[in-house]
């Protein structure tokens, strides 16, 4: 089983999110190819209604703590409640240019 799906059913057994995108975004930065380093992830849950941006962040973190154990080097988050999502329009915005490492020299 790959990173991005084990990052998805860890995500999705803790916080049975109405929606989850979970997108290995490891080619836009300075690693090898098949890195798995680098993931996107888009959760919307109910469980966020009651925490602050700070603490969802810290919720995805633990929960993934094993991963960054093993090589997850970087995560983009994105952790809303159903009505933050609705507000959003229901889309996440894109992820910038990598600004580190040799691609950027």
């Amino acid at each position: 089983m790959n990173r991005q799906t084990r990052i998805a059913n860890a995500l999705a057994q803790a916080l049975h999110p109405q929606h989850l995108e979970v997108e290995d975004e490891s080619h836009m930065h300075a690693v090898p190819v098949g890195a798995e380093s680098h993931f996107k992830v888009v959760v919307v849950s109910e469980q966020f209604g009651s925490h602050g941006l700070v603490a969802r962040h810290r919720v995805v973190n633990r929960l993934l703590q094993g991963e960054f154990d093993h090589g997850l080097h970087a995560l983009a988050l994105h952790t809303w409640t159903p009505d933050e999502w609705r507000e959003k329009g229901g889309a996440a915005p894109a992820s910038p240019p990598c600004r580190g490492g040799s691609k950027t020299r």
